[in-house]
């Protein structure tokens, strides 16, 4: 009987070859993750980031302005125009730091990403957790630079008094003096939270293939 038992239970455990075979996987896994990540947050910088919509009467087709990391497209001169009337700042004297540096920002954090394949231990975190941040942090940017447009009123244009102070929503519907907006993410912004969920599960499979070696190197 307990002849059976021992038999029993070492059956239930795996042996060497197929623990190490297990290791093996989640290692290409987390390599491959690590990697489609990097290529995501790379091409992300292709497309829009952001986008508005402003409808008004008198532009019953409505306005657009799409964001990418380092400039904006579509009716922006028109835009322009109307900022002179509302007392807004140029678009050109807003965000001139990030918009400088982002597409190289973007390229280092899927340059850290692909230096993790090289990091065995749990301090690929601390090379992988920029791309994880980053789409929070052009959403807090955004947010501050929508909010310090609507506050920055030239006193002296016509129409600053009728507008007043104005913070325009990142997400959603809203509206600005007679126009109705809508504040949508841009395809390169989705690209980075999909990012974001390759790491995440990079992170889970390479502590998966690293853990036990982990653990012999501290017993």
């Amino acid at each position: 009987m307990e002849t059976a038992v021992h038999s029993g239970e070492q059956h239930d455990q795996p042996g060497p070859d197929k623990a190490e075979s297990i290791r093996e996987q989640a290692e290409r896994r987390a390599k491959a993750l690590f990697t489609t990540a990097a290529m995501v947050l790379a091409v992300s910088i292709l497309f829009p980031y952001w986008q508005l919509k402003l409808v008004a009467p008198q532009f019953p087709n409505g306005l657009r302005v799409t964001a990418y990391v380092n400039r904006l497209e579509g009716d922006v001169q028109e835009l322009e125009g109307l900022n002179h009337y509302v007392g807004l700042p140029s678009f050109e004297d807003g965000a001139v730091l990030e918009r400088s540096v982002s597409i190289a920002g973007i390229l280092v954090l899927a340059g850290l990403l692909l230096a993790g394949l090289l990091i065995h231990t749990r301090k690929v975190v601390f090379l992988v957790a920029p791309a994880l941040v980053f789409p929070l942090f052009f959403l807090a940017d955004l947010q501050y630079w929508l909010w310090k447009y609507g506050h920055s009123l030239d006193p002296r244009a016509p129409l600053s008094g009728a507008v007043g102070e104005f913070t325009p929503p990142l997400f959603g519907p809203g509206e600005i003096a007679q126009f109705d907006t809508t504040a949508m993410p841009g395809v390169g912004f989705v690209l980075s939270l999909a990012a974001v969920g390759l790491v995440g599960a990079g992170l889970w499979f390479h502590r998966k293939a690293y853990k036990p070696a982990e653990g012999a190197g501290a017993a």
